[in-house]
This record gives C-alpha cells, sequence and structure tokens, in this order.
C-alpha cells in the first residue's frame, strides 16, 4: 500500500484504511487518486446500458440487479478513490460483497423454473452478507474483507467451470475470458501493493503519458470491470438458453459486447 498522501486536497487528510499506490492530489485538487478515479467508468456506465437492455428484454430482474449492482460498486469506488475517506471506503467494499451474492444467486439458480424465487439460498446469502458486514464495521481490517470476497468469487469460478465444462460446453470461450480478464486484473492489483515503492519511483523518470500506464490499481478496475460485465453476459446466456430464448451477443459500436434476446421463429 502507498504511504500517507504526499499532498492534501479538497478532501482533507485521508481517513481510510487504504491508501494505494498513485500518488495523492498529483493531477487534481479535487480528486484523491485521478486515475483510480475515472478509470471506474467501466464499472458504471456499461452495466447501466446492461441493465435497461435486460429490462426491454423482459429478463428476470436478478441480472438487472447484478448490473446495477456492478455499476453501484463502481459509483462506490469512484467516491472512495476520489476522497479517500473511510465512510466512503465502506460505499466501496461493502457493496462488492452484496453484488456478488447476487451473481451467485443468479449463476447457482441457473436451472430453476422461469421468475421462480428460492428463499433459501437467498437466507443464507443474506445472513452471509450482514455477518461480514457487521464483522467488518467492528473489525476494520481490509485483509477480513478481501477474502470474504475472494471466497464468493471462488463460488462464482467453480460453478461457471462446471457449467461449461458438463452443460453448455460452447460456452467456454466467455467463460474463459471472463475468468482471464479478471485474473489479469487480480495479478496488477498484487503487483500494484508489492512494488508500490519502484512504481512510484518510476514515474519520476518517466514521462508524464508512460506514467500513467503503471498506474495498475487503475488497470485492476478496467481489468475486474470488463470481466465482471462478462460473467453476467455469461450468466445471462447460461439462464437464456435454459429457458429456450434465443440469446445473442452483439457488439456496440462494434466495440462492447451486449446481450440481447432475440423474438422467438414462428413455424
Amino acid at each position: 500500500m502507498a504511504p500517507t498522501a504526499d499532498r492534501h486536497g479538497y478532501w482533507g487528510r485521508p481517513t481510510s484504511t487504504l491508501d494505494w499506490c498513485e500518488e495523492n492530489y498529483v493531477a487534481s485538487f479535487y480528486i484523491a487518486e485521478f486515475w483510480n478515479t475515472v478509470s471506474n467508468l467501466i464499472m458504471i456506465l456499461p452495466p447501466i446500458y446492461g441493465a435497461v437492455q435486460t429490462f426491454r428484454d423482459g429478463l428476470e430482474f436478478r441480472y438487472i440487479c447484478s448490473f446495477l449492482g456492478l455499476a453501484a460498486v463502481g459509483v462506490g469506488s469512484w467516491c472512495f478513490h476520489m476522497t479517500l475517506l473511510y465512510e466512503m471506503q465502506l460505499l466501496d467494499e461493502l457493496p462488492m460483497i452484496y453484488s456478488t451474492c447476487v451473481f451467485v444467486y443468479c449463476l447457482y439458480e441457473c436451472f430453476k423454473q422461469e421468475k421462480s424465487i428460492s428463499l433459501f439460498p437467498i437466507s443464507l446469502l443474506l445472513i452471509f452478507s450482514v455477518s461480514v458486514t457487521l464483522v467488518y464495521l467492528q473489525w476494520k481490517e481490509p485483509v477480513f474483507h478481501q477474502v470474504m470476497y475472494g471466497a464468493l468469487v471462488a463460488c462464482l469460478v467453480m460453478r461457471s467451470i462446471f457449467i461449461v465444462t458438463w452443460v453448455y460446453p460452447w460456452l467456454r470461450p466467455l467463460c474463459y475470458t471472463s475468468l482471464g480478464v479478471f485474473l489479469l486484473g487480480f495479478l496488477l492489483w498484487n503487483i500494484d501493493n508489492i512494488l508500490c515503492d519502484t512504481l512510484r519511483a518510476s514515474r519520476q523518470t518517466l514521462p508524464p503519458g508512460v506514467g500513467v500506464v503503471t498506474q495498475f490499481h487503475a488497470w485492476w478496475h478496467i481489468f475486474t470491470g470488463l470481466g465482471s460485465y462478462l460473467h453476467i453476459l455469461l450468466s445471462l446466456q447460461i439462464r437464456s438458453t435454459y429457458l429456450k430464448h434465443r440469446p445473442n451477443i452483439k457488439f456496440l459500436c462494434g466495440v462492447w459486447p451486449t446481450l440481447h434476446i432475440e423474438p422467438q421463429k414462428t413455424s
């Protein structure tokens, strides 16, 4: 982790339990970690579009919640990195738990009747979320949050691999792309933490435009945001295929993947 902020800005001294490797208040007096902040746009704008498209296609509300949950994480992370205040840190970290619980529910309930609601897994995930929240509010240890979040992600990985191995093997490319992109972000997150002093020193000698590339926590946002978005598309494809819809991935502006449900063919 980065040392205490070198400069002071609009939001005052950081009160968060974490201060990342990007130098504080360098690019803007009003944004503590500029690149770590704006990189969250990838977790805000595309999921909002996905939620709207899911609503238009008349798909289940749980998937609208998945997209909006990812957007909520992006907004919380934006607020956290912009201010480095403890309250905003919670707004970032706790929605990570809540939204991933929605992902888990969607993926583990994908082979059920349409619009069915299973109270048992909902109760388990609700108890888990509340327990993590209460413990984390009392025991302000970031590693605890990271382990709990990692446990949920592990559940998603195992379930995804099982489905694309034994049920829908034609979805392997999407599954492994989502997983690979997410793991790349996780790798860069670790490099940013472990080699922070080296990265900070390199930015003093590199041209500003090149030094931005070494903001690996911002890349973590980009890659995990994309990986999470692709996971929601995977979950939607699994569910839509099981319900005998006609899911079709299209590319917005020829670049960004979106999922559309084609109307059923009539004989």
